[in-house]
């Protein structure tokens, strides 16, 4: 096989006919890419998820799903609604229809990825159509076929062997010739049934597929022009970045950025392959590139900021010399599958962020807490990282981080793990204003 790209396309890149356009004018350039994964269009993830919940009175599901019909509908209309195409799209919607009346009876975690991700099976299935319209031939494929995934629905797991010897054996061949359109999100569990990988899923999946393809290249094509020295709704004097390292790319989606799911990268960097991040919208703008090794590597990157932090601290005045007692702690919750982010430890107590906040804490992970310490939890408080390199290295850091925080009320920090990241948490209130300073003092306009 020759070199092959494989581009993603988020929901707002093709949210419409005109935005998927711009999308088949991006692969029209580059011959090399002959993978796209295609989101949902913008939207409509949105009011699946609403009918999957299965709480809809029959007018509301009545209303969502005409709020759905008129996105697709929008789309053929400007296709002159080909026949074939416009009955499986209706086919779809009726299928949609008859899985909503069924959540609203008994949902399960089943059912919901079912629902969800008839989503991505109807935009590509629409720019398939687009790409012929233009005279740009590309089959469709259902990644289903390759992407098996076990069956913890809404967070599954791709199964990379299988994955690996599916798309030997059902997409590469296909993909070695010709332009191929398929599913970003969604996959099978072995006995057949849909699976949706969770949040940033499709460009999880676009990684994935490249790695597995051999590819030269992933580019993830969204509604911004790469990624900025943080979030320029935050901070009007953000810039984008040209290149960044797979290891300051991977702690900014980790912190909190946006632009990227931290699953995104491991494919990437387990092969070395470059990932570049453009704008659908604009994409003469330029954009970043992610790789393994950058030409510059400055002190400071970037900032990224992550609110609704939970704080426990966790006391134990036996813990003084004590063996095992974390162990205790990390393993009550290893149990309940809750992830821990960042740690700080005195003689008698632990203060650790969960990554996935208060709703993790259930009554049951309290009263097992409580029988090895006292539980203290503080809400309202934000996390901001500053990515850089080497900074765990480089005499006065702190310093000049610090002095700009003077009169801010700093929680937690975290310094030391990693020389590409300085973390600490704040009042959710001093969140933008610390962003907006550390910005102007560590990252000022070149």
């Amino acid at each position: 096989m020759s070199q092959l790209t494989v581009a993603k396309f988020g929901g707002t890149s093709v949210v419409d006919a005109q935005a998927m356009h711009r999308c088949a004018a991006i692969l029209e350039q580059n011959p090399d890419t002959r993978l796209a994964v295609l989101s949902a269009s913008s939207g409509v993830t949105n009011i699946l998820v609403a009918l999957a919940s299965g709480e809809h009175q029959p007018d509301s599901r009545a209303a969502l799903l005409q709020q759905l019909t008129e996105i697709q509908q929008g789309i053929l209309n400007s296709l002159d609604k080909p026949e074939m195409l416009t009955r499986h799209i209706e086919d779809i919607l009726i299928h949609i229809k008859e899985l909503a009346d069924s959540a609203a009876i008994s949902p399960t975690k089943a059912l919901h990825d079912e629902i969800v991700a008839q989503g991505e099976l109807m935009s590509t299935r629409l720019f398939v159509e687009l790409l012929r319209h233009r005279g740009t031939p590309a089959v469709w494929f259902d990644v289903r076929k390759v992407m098996r995934t076990d069956d913890r629905f809404s967070r599954a797991t791709p199964d990379l062997a299988t994955l690996q010897a599916e798309v030997e054996k059902e997409l590469k061949p296909l993909a070695s010739n010709q332009l191929v359109i398929t599913q970003g999100f969604i996959g099978a569990a072995q006995d057949g049934r849909t699976t949706t990988l969770g949040r940033g899923g499709s460009d999880f999946s676009a990684a994935l597929l490249a790695e597995t393809l051999d590819a030269i290249a992933v580019q993830i094509w969204t509604d911004v022009p790469g990624i900025y020295t943080t979030d320029p709704r935050l901070v009007s004097n953000a810039r984008p970045i040209a290149e960044i390292s797979f290891s300051e790319a991977s702690e900014m989606a980790t912190f909190g950025a946006k632009v990227l799911h931290p699953a995104t990268l491991q494919p990437a960097v387990r092969q070395q392959i470059p990932v570049f991040v453009g704008s659908s919208r604009e994409p003469e703008a330029g954009g970043t590139w992610i790789r393994n090794n950058t030409e510059s590597q400055p002190l400071f990157r970037a900032l990224a900021l992550r609110r609704n932090q939970v704080l426990l601290t966790l006391t134990n005045q036996s813990m003084f010399q004590v063996h095992g007692f974390l162990a205790e702690v990390f393993g009550i919750l290893a149990k309940h599958k809750i992830s821990v982010d960042l740690i700080t430890t005195s003689v008698i107590s632990v203060s650790l962020t969960l990554d996935s906040g208060a709703e993790a804490l259930t009554d049951e992970v309290r009263a097992e807490l409580d029988k090895h310490c006292h539980l203290k939890v503080e809400e309202g408080l934000a996390l901001v990282a500053l990515i850089g390199n080497r900074m765990s290295e480089v005499s006065g850091t702190g310093t000049r981080v610090f002095k700009t925080l003077e009169d801010v009320n700093v929680r937690m920090i975290c310094y030391g793990a990693s020389p590409h990241n300085l973390c600490f948490l704040v009042p959710e209130d001093n969140a933008n204003q610390v962003v907006n300073d550390l910005h102007a003092e560590l990252l000022p306009a070149e």
